[in-house]
Formats: structure tokens, sequence, C-alpha cells
């Protein structure tokens, strides 16, 4: 399936890792799904993925238990750990839980790394449809720095083609419809040679386009080499800019220069990713990157600035945290959908001014301009964009987060912020 002919828009969703890491259980799974379906879906939340460690039965917090045993089919090939997804007995693998959230209206995503596992390698265990083996298409020297449970694999290697494309059918068969893949395009760990998986995504994106289910590629982690941008783009639905954005004010004030250097790969099915929202409830089963089981560390004008961000760079939007204990606040936050509309329905986001102190940013929706103006201050400031410079010189102006209509406004807009305050606007 051609990835331009999927995610049109950015994928909306929940993922399991900022509230349950490498240890979500079906049960969990499934009490997001059905939040979502009952709370989000008509704001356009759709995708429930599940990440990393699905396949590991003593998985337990967001710590991976180096060279641990896992689940494995006699293919070389991952499967979910029976303990954990107990519908998964039998060799159904994930096919009755993706079965029930498609049911709810939902699609089902699954987290995967880069490579064949370790434990098929040392077993010599055979790939589908070949005389290969997992020894012969390994690359023993292409690890993974954090992570132990794969090699990667050698896309010209006889066989290597036939084991990725035995995953991709594997998956389809269960009804996935969104792929996380990991270790496969960031920079931090590989200085001399970045981007060195470049093979391994081709012959994946290769593999997904004969696969006639329609299933979104998104490539972690970041940061992602912007000399690379044009590839990503070429081959994957979305792809991280950055390591794992957590909850505190330097990742987020970060994500601004991080963001003024990708809007322009913004597009069609081509969506730079700026990581999921540490938003609510985190950390259920260990702290990390801080209290276990803690409210997010962001304080309310930031969650807001967080989602002005996010919304006008129309950076895909998952939630990260456990939906079954948001508070009011935290669904007022993530339902409004004049705020969503700049995500969904905006074009060519840009920034207008960004510096250290303030940022203004802008996009074109169908008929109106979405803006909005960002203190990344520690002070209160007052933040202005000239009406020309956004394109409608005397526009009439909308405030999102209020919904209410603020009048006409000539030459200027500006607005007193608190220290990491915003604001999003709607201009006709």
């Amino acid at each position: 399936m051609n990835k331009f002919q999927i995610a049109k828009t950015p994928p909306m969703g929940w993922n399991s890792w900022d509230c349950y890491g490498a240890a979500v259980t079906e049960e969990q799974l499934l009490a997001n799904a059905d939040y979502v379906a009952k709370n989000l879906k008509s704001h356009g939340f759709e995708y429930i993925v599940c990440d990393i460690q699905w396949y590991e039965p003593e998985a337990k917090s967001n710590v991976y238990n180096p060279f641990a045993p896992l689940s494995m089919d006699k293919y070389s090939r991952l499967i979910p750990a029976v303990n954990r997804f107990p519908s998964s007995k039998g060799g159904k693998g994930f096919k009755p839980i993706a079965d029930k959230i498609h049911a709810m209206g939902l699609k089902f995503g699954i987290h995967i790394m880069r490579g064949i596992p370790r434990q098929a390698v040392h077993k010599d265990t055979p790939i589908l449809g070949t005389e290969v083996t997992a020894r012969q298409i390994a690359k023993e020297y292409s690890l993974c720095p954090w992570n132990t449970d794969m090699y990667g694999v050698n896309p010209k290697a006889d066989g290597a083609r036939e084991y990725y494309q035995s995953l991709v059918d594997l998956y389809a068969s269960w009804g996935v419809d969104f792929i996380k893949c990991d270790d496969i395009c960031n920079t931090e760990f590989n200085k001399e040679n970045p981007y060195s998986a470049k093979d391994e995504i081709e012959l994946l994106r290769s593999c997904l386009d004969r696969c006639e289910r329609e299933i979104v590629l998104s490539l972690s982690p970041g940061p992602a080499p912007l000399d690379f941008a044009v590839h990503l783009s070429q081959n994957a639905n979305m792809w991280r800019l950055t390591g794992d954005f957590w909850d505190s004010w330097d990742k987020l004030k970060a994500m601004f220069e991080r963001t003024s250097k990708w809007y322009e790969y913004v597009k069609e099915s081509c969506w730079p990713d700026c990581d999921m929202l540490p938003l609510g409830r985190l950390a259920k089963n260990a702290s990390y990157e801080g209290e276990k089981d803690r409210y997010t560390k962001f304080t309310t004008d930031e969650q807001v600035t967080l989602m002005n961000l996010w919304c006008i760079f129309r950076s895909p939007l998952m939630l990260g945290g456990e939906l079954n204990e948001n508070t009011d606040w935290d669904l007022w936050l993530i339902t409004n959908d004049e705020v969503l509309s700049a995500n969904i329905k905006g074009s060519n986001p840009r920034p207008l001014s960004y510096d250290e102190h303030e940022a203004v940013w802008v996009s074109d929706g169908d008929g109106c301009k979405y803006l909005a103006l960002f203190n990344l201050s520690d002070e209160e400031k007052t933040v202005s964009v000239e009406t020309k410079q956004t394109g409608i010189e005397s526009p009439d102006v909308r405030d999102l987060w209020l919904h209410k209509d603020l009048g006409t406004v000539k030459k200027k807009i500006k607005v007193p912020l608190k220290p990491h305050a915003s604001v999003m606007y709607k201009l006709k």
C-alpha cells in the first residue's frame, strides 16, 4: 500500500509507553481503547498503539530486561507474550485485540524494533518461505545500544526481504493499522555513520507497499537527521524529531527550535513527529523521568502551549497518559475542536518569528489563517505580530480556547502572556 494513500492528516490516538512503559497488558490496552471510543473518537482520535516489549513475558516497567527470553514463533518472528495478552493464546497473535478495537470504530498499532531477534539468530531458526535461517540474514555488528532484543538485518542478504515481508504479512493478518519501528532513524548513537539503517527503512517500506492493508509507518527514535528529510518523506508517514519527549519545560522549549527547522517538510502523508503528549497520569509502573504514578509536571499554561505548538505545526497527536484517570481539565484540553482544526485542516505551517523568548506561528486554513503566539520566557511579556505578516491586514480575530470573537484588529495583534503561556487565534 503506497504511503501517500494513507495518513492524509496527522495520525491521532493513544500510545501505551508514557503510562505503562514496556509492561502494558491486554486489559490496560483495551481499557484505554474504550475511553478513546467513548470520549475522543468524535474529535479525531482513532489509533491505539501497543508500545515496546509486548513479546517479553517478564517486562515490569520502563526498564528493559537485558537478554530476556522472548515469545517467538518458529519462523523467527516475535509474538505477544500470552501471560500479558491472554487472547493471543494458540497462535492468534494480536488479532483478537485488533478485532475488539476495530469493533469500537478505532485502529490498532504496534511497536517493533528494527531487525531480527538475537534469540532467533542464536537458535538459527528458519525464515518463512525460504531455506535461509536467521543467522544468515543478521548483521551481527548492527546493535541497538539501549535494547538487547535485536540484531540488524543485512538488506542485501538472501532471505532478508522474505523475512521483512513475513513480518508485514503477519501483522496485516492480525489487523494491524500502524507500525512504530524503533532504532531506525536516530543519529545520536552513531555519530560516524548517521542514518545507517537507510537500507533497512527502504526494505520495510517496499514490503509495506506490497501489502494490501493500509498500515501507517512511524519511525523512531529521534532526532531524525534533517539531511535525510527527503528520504524520510519518501519512505515513512511519521518520523521523530527528538528523543523521548517528557513533561519538562526544557524539552518543550527545545521543540520550538526543532519545529522551526522541519516545518517545510510537513505535508499530506508526511508528518515530522514531535512525539507523544505526556499529559494526564504518567509512569504507572515505575519512576521514569520523574516520580512514579505522577500527574504531568507541565503547568496548565505549558499544557496549552504544547497543544498549540503540536496543532499548528501539525504533528501527530498521540496521547501518552492513562486516559481513564483523566480529569475534567485533561478532557477539555484534548477535545477542543477549534484548536484541533488547525492540526486536522491547516496547511503550510510556518514560524513568522522565533527566538529564545517568544515565537509566532501561522498556518493556512479554509478561508482563514491560524495564528499562535507563544511566550517562551520565564517572565510575563507581550507578544505581538503585524497583521500584514499573517496575510490578512485587518482580520476578524477569534480566540480558539475561549471560543470568543475578539473583533477586527488593524495593523498589530498583541497579547500579554504569562511565562510559558500562549494563545491560538483564527483570523478571517
